[in-house]
């Protein structure tokens, strides 16, 4: 692991930055939630690195922990600049979706425990280990064409998310054991993590398609709806066989993987 501050240019891309506006719309509604969950994250780790610093033999662990947090700020700041571009393009009515969206996680920092903060953090890893698999590995023909801009974007961004998919489980075991209790609770935190975010994506990128169709005969309209379910059912399926060995009591990202093809070159940016 290592953090690396690639130079992405979002000067020139369109809101439509794929040949099928529908998958681009998805992703760029999926882009609010780095802007406001990876600050989270940071808080969160943060809260747990001094759990962790007060307990023996956890050096190597608080270092990946070190590199997590500076990995996800430069997400953060990454996908700010691309939402912005989005902001500027004619979807400004992102951000009234986004407020009450970063209002939870203001909130929960406030009120929740750490055990909470930490199972729901690593729902969102598990969640993003798993898009990175189906990003790289699954979408190749909705990506032909794209604007190298975002793909680069969403390619670093995910191939870090594969390479520090361990960290938040790491942490939770460490501090909350591996008994049967820590085991359901994690599963609260991924399905609670699940709900929460995909009903934020949902809701973005409903805006954002509205948006486009405002103006589309009914024809237009229909052909957007039937690629919108596309895309959806694509991504679906692409992604529950991977999400569902999150269950498993045996489930433990740090196993050896190889990354998926073509991941290699933007962990080397």
């Amino acid at each position: 692991m290592r953090v690396r501050t690639p130079v992405i240019d979002f000067s020139e891309v369109r809101p439509d930055w794929a040949p099928n506006r529908e998958f681009a719309h998805y992703y760029n509604a999926a882009s609010t939630v780095p802007a406001h969950v990876e600050p989270f994250l940071v808080k969160v780790m943060m809260r747990a690195r001094t759990e962790l610093a007060s307990r023996p033999n956890q050096q190597r662990l608080l270092a990946d922990v070190d590199i997590f947090i500076k990995q996800e700020v430069q997400h953060c700041k990454r996908h700010v600049a691309f939402n912005q571009r989005l902001y500027d393009s004619g979807y400004a009515g992102m951000r009234e979706l986004e407020a009450p969206y970063e209002a939870d996680y203001r909130r929960w920092l406030e009120d929740k425990p750490l055990r909470f903060l930490l199972a729901y953090s690593e729902g969102f890893e598990a969640m993003g280990s798993s898009s990175a698999e189906v990003f790289f590995t699954e979408l190749d023909d909705y990506l032909e064409g794209a604007d190298e801009s975002a793909v680069t974007l969403w390619k670093w961004h995910l191939a870090e998310e594969f390479e520090h998919r361990s960290v938040c489980y790491d942490v939770y075991k460490a501090l909350y054991g591996h008994g049967l209790r820590s085991y359901l609770y994690r599963l609260y935190g991924f399905v609670y993590a699940v709900a929460h975010i995909g009903s934020h994506i949902k809701r973005v990128n409903a805006y954002l398609l509205g948006q486009d169709r405002r103006n589309l005969s009914e024809t237009e309209q229909a052909s957007s709806v039937e690629r919108q379910q596309q895309v959806k059912r694509r991504i679906a399926r692409a992604s529950l066989p991977r999400l569902l060995k999150v269950f498993s009591p045996f489930y433990d990202p740090a196993c050896k993987m190889a990354p998926p093809p073509g991941m290699a070159q933007y962990l080397d940016l």
